[in-house]
């Protein structure tokens, strides 16, 4: 039987998600959104641009509440729904706009997909993966936040612009929440093997660290009008392929933390083994006692966002 992923949100980020997975053709795919028409017409779209792109998946439009019952038996749940940003807001900003958002669609997505993955996408991040966990009442492995595959992929496009190098050359790892004080890992960043810190000024590279933490910022500006949805789209598909395909690839992700890092009862972004089961193993790696404060002070921001929430 074919998997199945259910995209609840058919705007931007999630009509982008279901077009990079339709062309894996790994998966049938629901695109659900509680305007009528929205998914049903991009849904169509995409199915007929199967024949000259060389997929057949069936690709299915529902509209919600209402329809429900067609996302039923998914093997993955991503979760865009929600408020965008807009100029002069913040991630934190959409917390309680979009917590009546989730906490009524996880509800939904646990009666007729009880045993499928949840990938939470919309902001803020960290927080939002924590409300579906205590909304879904899973297991910690099958409640993910994307976030960290798609911070990382900005420092590893910034690091390159700077050094004329294919990103394919970047290698490195962005921690923490999806927010202002994420955690870049200067020290296990390397380029074509070399440690970053031998080919840049430490002025350089706090520049690029700081323009990664404003990464999405910087496009909700120059958009005016939305916010980021191809690259977090390319993240968030990168993830879903993971868990379908089992390839048991580290990536980091907000997980569920129970003592790692010397943090408990949070998600936060940590380099995690992504498999068929969701989060199959959180990788533990060290850190210098800066990149440890660091990471528990992003931990602090998130935590504080769960605490508004009465969480």
């Amino acid at each position: 039987m074919r998997k199945k992923v259910t995209i609840v949100g058919a705007g931007n980020v999630g009509g982008s998600v279901a077009q990079r997975l339709a062309e894996t053709g790994i998966a049938d795919l629901v695109l659900a959104d509680v305007f009528d028409g929205v998914s049903q017409g991009k849904a169509l779209d995409l199915a007929e641009a199967g024949p000259i792109v060389g997929y057949d998946c069936k690709i299915t439009g529902a509209t919600l509440p209402g329809d429900y019952p067609l996302t039923a038996n998914s093997d993955v749940v991503v979760f865009t729904s929600g408020a965008p940003r807009k100029p002069g807001m913040s991630r934190d900003d959409l917390l309680l706009i979009n917590q009546k958002i989730v906490t009524d669609n996880v509800t939904e997505i646990v009666k007729h997909s009880p045993n499928c993955v949840l990938l939470m996408v919309n902001n803020p991040l960290d927080a939002m993966a924590h409300l579906a966990f205590k909304s879904a009442g899973f297991p910690k492995s099958r409640v993910i936040g994307q976030a960290g595959v798609l911070d990382t992929a900005r420092f590893r496009t910034f690091l390159a612009m700077e050094l004329g190098v294919s990103v394919e050359s970047v290698q490195a790892y962005v921690l923490g929440g999806h927010g202002d004080d994420m955690v870049p890992l200067t020290s296990y960043t390397t380029v074509g093997g070399v440690p970053v810190a031998k080919l840049l000024s430490p002025e350089r590279l706090a520049s690029i660290v700081e323009r990664t933490r404003k990464g999405g910022q910087e496009i909700v500006d120059l958009l005016k009008t939305g916010s980021a949805y191809q690259a977090p789209a390319a993240a968030t598909a990168q993830m879903v392929t993971a868990i379908l395909l089992d390839r048991k690839q580290i990536l980091p992700s907000s997980a569920y933390l129970e003592g790692e890092y010397g943090i408990s009862d949070l998600f936060v972004g940590v380099p995690c083994k992504l498999g068929a089961g969701g989060i199959e193993q959180v990788i533990e790696i060290d850190l210098s006692a800066e990149e440890s404060a660091a990471l528990h002070r992003t931990a602090a921001s998130v935590r504080s966002l769960v605490q508004v929430m009465g969480l």
